[in-house]
């Protein structure tokens, strides 16, 4: 719930040409899904060296490149490696009087919609977290249509990134029509969706839910909440005529992105002027490596008692003990309604293999001992004392 009080984007053209009975084929890691994960793995990937290894003076041994290292490291971590996908979820409606988040799990995207492509071996599947403000139809008009539209673009699958960016868009738009037909809708929702094909992951996000990936078991937050005191958030408002008023977006909403609320004056575009509110998603994509675990998607609710690493340290270890996802999930909230959580909850978590996460094996860090001169003059001096 993030309207204050409990009140009840890009501005792409949409394209009305598109046919989904178009037979299509794509690769499964086109050029951008390799751009995108380069450009991951110098912000945060953990297949990095931690210092280069050279032993040029040490004969018979021979120097190895530390760039060689690096690159042999990712390979092993690629080689073989295929995800196999196990999801639950689980929601409950916390301490507040009404429901309004809801949720989406499909296996096979374009299967679901009787998609006429042409399907490579590899699924394309989808999972959504929705937390609607002012009311619930937002969030169900949005997870029920917002898949459907990402598959009926016309560069589906091809374009995935500008196909997500674009659906966010053109839904936000649909609901605006359908609460013109019939206002008691008007509403607003955040959404975070993760669509995974091959070894990629793509996630997009409009709001305050978030995704975490557990990368042996480190926590990677997949997402960043867009909410009026994040500084980059900000910028982007003022600049639209918007303001911040004690912590809210126009003094109305919690959070500076999301999906309807078209009837709240001032905060959507009208005619050619972008209004502070935006339906575009950010979006992140990266190349799953056997490292990583599973990926947490959650309402704000939840992450309002957990930390990243405290979630990612929950999940671990409950699947460590019985390795059922959905079980996982319901324990998750019990545990965020025990921490006094007061909003909705909704959580979805996606394993990326059969087994277990394996136990995390603290590297000690070793430090080299050494004394001063002064310490073993001090030292020698008192052992010639006691003589």
């Amino acid at each position: 719930m993030c309207a204050k009080d409990a009140e009840q984007e890009i501005e792409n053209p949409i394209d009305n040409n598109s046919n989904s009975n178009k037979m299509q084929s794509w690769p499964l890691h086109c050029d951008l899904l390799q751009t995108r994960m380069e450009n991951f793995d110098q912000d945060s990937s953990l297949i990095c060296s931690s210092g280069g290894i050279s032993v040029a003076n040490s004969y018979p041994l021979e120097s190895i490149c530390e760039d060689r290292v690096v690159t042999e490291r990712k390979q092993n971590l690629l080689t073989d490696f295929f995800p196999t996908l196990r999801s639950g979820e689980w929601s409950d409606i916390g301490g507040r009087p009404y429901m309004e988040d809801t949720h989406i799990c499909i296996s096979d995207l374009a299967k679901k919609f009787g998609s006429n492509l042409l399907i490579s071996e590899h699924a394309i599947s989808f999972y959504g977290v929705f937390d609607g403000h002012g009311g619930e139809s937002a969030a169900h008009f949005v997870c029920e249509h917002l898949p459907k539209v990402i598959v009926e673009d016309a560069d589906f699958p091809v374009k995935l990134e500008k196909v997500v960016a674009r659906s966010f868009i053109e839904t936000d738009a649909a609901f605006e029509k359908s609460c013109s037909l019939e206002s008691a809708r008007s509403s607003g929702t955040t959404a975070l969706t993760a669509m995974i094909f091959g070894r990629s992951l793509l996630v997009a996000n409009a709001g305050d839910c978030r995704a975490v990936l557990s990368r042996g078991g480190i926590a990677k937050e997949m997402s960043e909440d867009h909410r009026p005191c994040c500084i980059k958030e900000r910028t982007r408002i003022e600049s639209l005529g918007g303001f911040i008023d004690d912590g809210y977006l126009n003094g109305q909403l919690g959070v500076t992105r999301a999906l309807g609320d078209w009837h709240l004056e001032g905060m959507k575009k009208t005619g050619d002027k972008s209004g502070p509110l935006s339906a575009e998603p950010e979006l992140k994509l990266v190349t799953l490596t056997k490292e990583d675990e599973f990926l947490i998607i959650g309402s704000d609710g939840i992450w309002d008692v957990y930390s990243n690493q405290n979630a990612v340290d929950f999940v671990r270890k409950r699947l460590q003990e019985h390795n059922d996802v959905k079980r996982c999930c319901r324990e998750m909230v019990g545990e965020a309604i025990k921490r006094e959580a007061t909003d909705n909850l909704t959580v979805v978590i996606v394993s990326f293999h059969l087994e277990p996460p394996p136990p995390v094996v603290v590297q000690r860090t070793r430090f080299r001992r050494s004394i001063s001169a002064e310490g073993l003059r001090n030292l020698k001096c008192l052992l010639e004392g006691r003589d």
